[in-house]
């Protein structure tokens, strides 16, 4: 069986894969709603979602640095990576051990894709297509309910503190933010997460302060009130970045996050 991976590499297998070590907290939960949990034998510890499972499997490291003896002994027939998520170097050594899977992920096309291939690789496939076309109904039934007559509002991402660091162009987030009908102040900055001065905040109608990777709290709103007149308000950072099966309440708390502001 050949399958190529959204990288456009060539994976190769005498038989279907049962034994995953998955290094993507999102594809990890995607492979437990498709009915894939038993067949996890490693993940990182990142990998939160469902709550529990990091007890149930063999913790391998996180998505940068990783414990590579864990992974060989773990004897994988298969393992799932991310372009963004690890490095070219985990790629490289991950491939040493078994083949390895890379996703790229930039918009929703993308995500549903992937959640196809996985279907298609480990033969669930009646459980992917039903994912893909659950949210597909999500994402249409937003779009019509997102009102077409109000001004797109201008939104600074933040994901890091010390240094400032924001989502800017060519991320997922920042097609979920336009998506939402907002416009991402720093898209035009160089850099996938460019890092950013206080100082720039002024034009913003918005900051959003992410949940992860830097976990932004009720104090860093009180930081930022002093750099600008924008509102300030927490969210989900899964919401935003997490591609797989999230994606099925993503749209939901979208619409809750628009009548917030």
């Amino acid at each position: 069986m050949e399958y190529t991976d959204q990288l456009g590499r060539l994976l190769q297998f005498s038989k279907v894969p049962v034994r995953i070590v998955s290094l993507v907290p999102s594809q990890t939960e995607l492979l437990v709603d498709l009915g894939l949990k038993d067949h996890i034998v490693g993940l990182t510890k990142f990998c939160v979602h469902p709550v529990g499972l990091v007890k149930e499997k063999t913790v391998v490291g996180g998505t940068k640095q990783l414990h590579i003896d864990k992974v060989n002994a773990l004897q994988p027939d298969i393992i799932l990576c991310n372009k963004e998520e690890n490095t070219e170097q985990i790629v490289r050594d991950m491939e040493a051990i078994a083949p390895v899977h890379v996703s790229d992920i930039k918009n929703l096309e993308d995500a549903l894709s992937l959640i196809t291939m996985y279907g298609a690789i480990f033969k669930v496939v009646d459980t992917a297509s039903a994912l893909v076309l659950n949210i597909q109904h999500k994402y249409q039934n937003f779009l019509k309910e997102l009102p077409q007559n109000k001004s797109i509002k201008n939104v600074g991402y933040f994901i890091w503190r010390e240094p400032w660091m924001v989502a800017g162009n060519d991320t997922f987030i920042d097609y979920l933010l336009e998506v939402c009908n907002f416009n991402n102040a720093f898209k035009a900055i160089e850099g996938r997460y460019p890092e950013i001065q206080l100082e720039q905040l002024q034009e913003l109608d918005y900051v959003f302060l992410s949940s992860e990777p830097f976990p932004f709290a009720e104090k860093h709103i009180k930081e930022l009130v002093p750099h600008t007149s924008a509102k300030i308000v927490l969210v989900d950072g899964e919401y935003f970045s997490w591609y797989g099966s999230r994606l099925l309440g993503a749209f939901d708390y979208f619409k809750s996050l628009r009548k917030q502001l």
